[in-house]
């Protein structure tokens, strides 16, 4: 059995990766962190985990000197993981950061959008955690920088456009919703019921942390630089993400050819699903899942292809990409603990 544990467990994702990993065949999380609910175990707080199951809970300092353990995620806050990491991995740790710590491979760049890192070493060692694109640099590696729910839908939803001639990839338009579990679990006035509960608003419109993400990973992709103009809105959902990006032809492509190129390219990838003409990606499909589904069409008369793409933010955008990522560094089947059809309703 791979020994797990979990930094910031009793955040939307840290609780994400226990539902995830209590059904996982070969995964035991042996402890967590927390700073408000140290010394408590994970079934005083959380009732529906099994007895079974039951781990408990540290300090985040105290869980570090921890070696019962293989297999490190930190679902921590940005800023806080890269202390952690180094220590982490010269105790023998794989480590799963969730947080953007060590997603920008180019330390100034982080800096541009984040502040100075704490460690920006270890930034040249980080894989970006990407099963679609890197599988084989994350079999390989002890640290992976797992994805942002955000780019994640952008980079899956243009990475078939990028080689494809016809189609101008260099400024893509993107326009995002998601779910008010994005925003994470402490108490925010802008997040609370009354004040989000009913309402739908646009937010980070010019400068999202996440657009330097979207770019390296879509330029690397093709070779050649890529500006995304990227909004993001909140939307009244507990969680699910959508985003909806348009790209200009520079030739004539039939919509036809190109869902072919997008089936073509995810032909392999079991969480992706590429869905027919005329039927477009809704979050209440892909909720509680590690699906990422998408559509694409052309509008002949502007000359735009618009691409869709959904995910539910705290699994595919999160936790579920983080134990995808965990099963490759650790030998495991990919989709092992990651294959429950969508809750639905």
């Amino acid at each position: 059995m791979v020994r797990a544990v979990i930094f910031g467990v009793t955040g939307y994702t840290g609780i994400e990766l226990t539902r995830i990993l209590s059904s996982h065949p070969e995964v035991v999380v042996t402890s967590g962190s927390s700073r408000q609910w140290a010394g408590k175990s994970a079934s005083e707080i959380f009732p529906f985990i099994s007895p079974e199951r039951n781990f408990p809970i540290f300090e985040a300092g105290e869980l570090r000197e921890s070696q019962d353990a293989d297999v490190a995620f930190l679902a921590l806050p940005h800023g806080e993981s890269a202390a952690l990491i180094r220590p982490l991995l010269e105790s023998g740790f794989k480590v799963i950061d969730l947080s953007a710590d060590c997603r920008i491979h180019d330390a100034e760049v982080y800096a541009q959008w984040y502040g100075p890192h704490k460690d920006p070493e270890i930034l040249k060692e980080a894989v970006y955690g990407l099963p679609e694109m890197h599988r084989e640099a994350i079999k390989q590696t002890s640290l992976v920088a797992n994805p942002g729910c955000y780019p994640q839908t952008v980079i899956l939803g243009l990475a078939p456009l990028v080689d494809l001639e016809g189609v101008d990839i260099a400024t893509p338009i993107v326009d995002s919703k998601s779910g008010i579990s994005g925003a994470g679990r402490g108490a925010k006035l802008t997040t609370s019921f009354c004040e989000s509960g009913e309402g739908f608003k646009p937010y980070g419109v010019i400068g999202h942390r996440h657009i330097p993400e979207m770019e390296q990973e879509l330029t690397k992709l093709g070779g050649t630089q890529v500006r995304v103009r990227f909004t993001p809105h909140l939307i009244p959902v507990s969680r699910g993400m959508v985003s909806t990006m348009y790209v200009p032809l520079n030739a004539q492509l039939s919509a036809q050819t190109i869902r072919d190129a997008f089936v073509e390219y995810y032909r392999d990838e079991q969480f992706i699903r590429v869905l027919p003409g005329g039927t477009f990606p809704d979050t209440i499909h892909v909720r509680g899942s590690n699906l990422c589904m998408i559509s694409v069409e052309v509008d002949e008369r502007t000359g735009i292809v618009v691409v869709m793409s959904a995910l539910d933010n705290l699994v595919k955008g999160a936790s579920g990409a983080a134990v995808q990522n965990m099963n490759l560094v650790m030998g495991l089947d990919e989709g092992m603990g990651l294959l429950n059809l969508p809750l639905f309703p």
